[in-house]
C-alpha cells in the first residue's frame, strides 16, 4: 500500500517528478534505447534551437512595471521592482541573461525556480536562478507547500550537499505544463522516445560516416573458424575506420557478404527530416525558425511569424507575468501593480502597412504625432509644433447632428427673406 500511495499522490502533496526521478523519464531509457535527459537533449541541434528561440524572445522582450492610476496605467519606475526585472535582477547578472537561464529552465525542466532575497521589510531587493534539478517540492505537516533545495559546493564552498528549506515567498516559481496546477512536467521527459530516436539516428548517420559509409556484414570461411575474434579484430583493424577505403585482400576462400541495409534504403534522411519537424512541434516552433525551408514561401513565413508570436510566444509570456506578480508582490502590490512584456515590436507589419495603420489612427483622432513617433523610435515633436495634438477630419459629425447646419442656415435665410 506504500508504493501505491506513493504513485497515487494526491493534490495536496505535488512532488516535483522533473528532479531526475524514476516516474518522469522511467529511468531515462528512450524507446530507441537511448539515454534522454534534459542536458542529452541539448545536444540534438532541433532541441537546442527551439530552446534558444523560445528563452531569447523571452528574454529580449521589454518588461516593464505598470501602476494603476486615476486616468488608467503607468510606468512604476520609482519602483524597486522595476530595476530589478528590467535591468539587474542580481549584482551578477542582467536582466536578459536572468530571464533567459530560467525560460532555458522552464522549456528543460518544466519549471523556473529563483530565490528572492527580501529586506527586513520584506522589500525584494535580488533574484538568483536555482537549477530545478536540485529543488524539490513537497507540503509540511501544516499543509503549507515548502520547497526544499539541494545545495552544492559550486553554490558556497561551505555547504556540502546540505538541503535548504525555502518558503513560497523567497522562492519565485514558474510552472509550465503539470497535472495538478503546481508543479510542471518536463517536455524533454514527456517527449523522450521522438528525442531518443533522433538521438538514434544521428549516432547512426555519424557511426556509418565515420565507417567510410560502408554497411556492416559477414565474414564467410569455408573451414571451421578457430579464433574468431582474432579474426574480427585483424579485419577492423585492416579495413575500419581511417583504413575503409583500403583494398580487403581476401584469403584462403573467405568472403564477405554485407548484411545491413543502405540509409537510402533505410529512409535515413526522411527519417532525420520528420524529428526536426516532431521536436519543433513540441515547443510549438515554426519550422522554417528552425531551418526547415521546405514549406516555407515568401507569402507564408510571416503568417507563421505572428502565429509565433500569438499560440506560441503570448501563453509564456503570460505565464511568466501572473507567476511573477503572484510571487513578487505583496498583497497591498497586487491590486496596485502590474508586469506586462511588450510584445507590440514582434506583431510590427512591412513599412507601408504600419504607415497606413497610422495614417488612419492619426486621421481618426485617436493617435498623435508624437504617440506615432514613439512607436517608430524617433525624437518628439514640442508641443508648440502640434506633437501632442489629436486631430480628425473636419467633415465628419456625429449622426445626430447631420444636417443640423444645413437647417441653421435655411431658417436664417426664411427669416432674412
Amino acid at each position: 500500500m506504500g508504493i501505491l500511495s506513493r504513485i497515487f499522490r494526491s493534490r495536496d502533496a505535488p512532488r516535483n517528478a522533473t528532479a531526475g526521478s524514476g516516474y518522469s523519464f522511467l529511468l531515462g531509457s528512450s524507446a530507441s534505447g537511448k539515454s534522454v535527459n534534459e542536458r542529452s537533449a541539448m545536444q540534438i541541434t532541433a532541441v537546442y534551437s527551439c530552446v534558444r528561440i523560445l528563452s531569447e524572445a523571452v528574454a529580449s522582450l521589454p518588461l516593464h512595471l505598470y501602476k494603476y492610476t486615476d486616468t488608467g496605467t503607468a510606468k512604476a519606475t520609482e519602483h524597486l521592482l522595476y530595476f530589478l526585472l528590467h535591468d539587474e535582477p542580481n549584482p551578477e547578472m542582467t536582466s536578459f541573461v536572468f530571464r533567459e537561464t530560467l525560460m532555458t529552465h522552464l522549456l528543460l525542466w518544466g519549471n523556473a525556480y529563483a530565490q528572492i532575497i527580501r529586506s527586513g521589510k520584506g522589500e525584494v531587493l535580488a533574484l538568483y536562478p536555482l537549477m530545478p534539478d536540485r529543488m524539490n517540492v513537497d507540503r509540511d505537516e501544516h499543509g503549507d507547500i515548502v520547497y526544499e533545495y539541494m545545495v552544492s559546493q559550486e553554490d558556497a564552498p561551505i555547504n556540502k550537499g546540505s538541503t535548504v528549506k525555502l518558503s513560497p515567498s523567497e522562492v519565485l516559481h514558474i510552472p509550465g505544463l503539470g497535472f495538478d496546477g503546481l508543479i510542471g512536467y518536463s517536455p524533454i521527459a514527456m517527449a523522450k522516445n521522438a528525442i531518443g530516436l533522433a538521438i538514434a539516428t544521428e549516432e547512426y548517420g555519424s557511426k556509418f560516416f565515420a565507417n567510410g559509409a560502408t554497411p556492416s556484414g559477414i565474414l564467410e570461411f569455408p573451414g571451421t573458424v578457430k579464433e574468431p575474434e582474432r579474426i574480427r579484430e585483424s579485419w577492423n583493424k585492416g579495413f575500419g575506420g581511417e583504413n575503409n577505403h583500403k583494398v580487403a585482400i581476401l584469403e584462403e576462400g573467405m568472403k564477405y557478404t554485407p548484411i545491413s541495409i543502405s540509409p537510402n534504403e533505410a529512409q535515413f534522411l526522411e527519417t532525420r527530416k520528420f524529428q526536426i519537424d516532431e521536436i519543433a512541434r513540441i515547443f510549438r516552433v515554426p519550422p522554417h525558425m528552425v531551418g526547415d525551408l521546405e514549406r516555407s514561401t515568401f507569402s507564408n513565413i510571416e503568417n507563421m511569424s505572428l502565429e509565433f508570436v500569438k499560440y506560441t510566444l503570448a501563453p509564456w509570456v503570460t505565464r511568466w507575468e501572473q507567476s511573477l506578480s503572484r510571487c513578487v508582490f505583496n498583497d497591498d502590490e497586487k491590486r496596485q501593480l502590474f508586469f506586462k512584456f511588450n510584445v507590440d515590436g514582434l506583431l510590427r507589419g512591412d513599412y507601408q502597412s504600419r504607415m497606413n495603420g497610422y495614417a488612419t489612427a492619426r486621421q481618426n483622432g485617436w493617435m498623435s504625432a508624437n504617440d506615432i513617433r514613439a512607436l517608430e523610435n524617433q525624437d518628439m515633436i514640442p508641443d508648440e509644433e502640434g506633437g501632442n495634438l489629436y486631430l480628425i477630419n473636419g467633415n465628419m459629425l456625429p449622426l445626430n447632428q447631420a444636417g443640423a447646419a444645413y437647417e441653421q442656415n435655411n431658417n436664417g435665410i426664411s427669416e432674412g427673406g
